[in-house]
């Protein structure tokens, strides 16, 4: 399985076990879908590469808190979805739309603003390589 497919998985999991017993069928399916479409070192930035992913929300669906250790560009392209980091405002984004999140950022939301449509974003990263690009973190606000 690759580290994709894991990452996918565990935020499946994560997902279904926040869900707890509200939600039998919301836990099987897999509410975020996470495909990776590139990686690539930057020659000029030793030590740095970026990496190209497509997220697809379900209906509903949303992140856990986490941190990217990266710079995130992050382009909406179908559906609502909502972002913030912390110290920041949560932001309403449309197709289209586009979100930064930095290095040091707090991902404190993502999710997809709809309970009934899914929801698709592009996302570049630049990030230092051969490292997670997804980290879990427990807020403690």
């Amino acid at each position: 399985m690759s580290f994709i497919g894991s990452f996918s998985t565990i935020l499946a999991l994560m997902a279904g076990l926040l869900l707890g017993p509200f939600s039998q069928s919301a836990r099987a399916a897999e509410p975020v879908t996470v495909k990776s479409l590139m990686t690539k070192a930057l020659a000029e930035h030793p030590g740095k590469e970026v990496l190209i992913i497509t997220v697809d929300y379900a209906p509903g669906a949303a992140d856990p808190v986490h941190r990217h250790d990266a710079h995130g560009f992050i382009y909406v392209l179908e559906g609502e979805i909502v972002m913030g980091v912390k110290g920041g405002k949560e932001q309403l984004l449309k197709a289209g739309q586009t979100f930064y999140e930095g290095p040091h950022d707090l991902h404190t939301v993502g999710r997809n603003a709809s309970k009934t449509k899914p929801a698709k974003f592009l996302v570049f990263l630049v990030k230092e390589t051969g490292k997670d690009f997804f980290i879990p973190v427990q807020d403690k606000k």
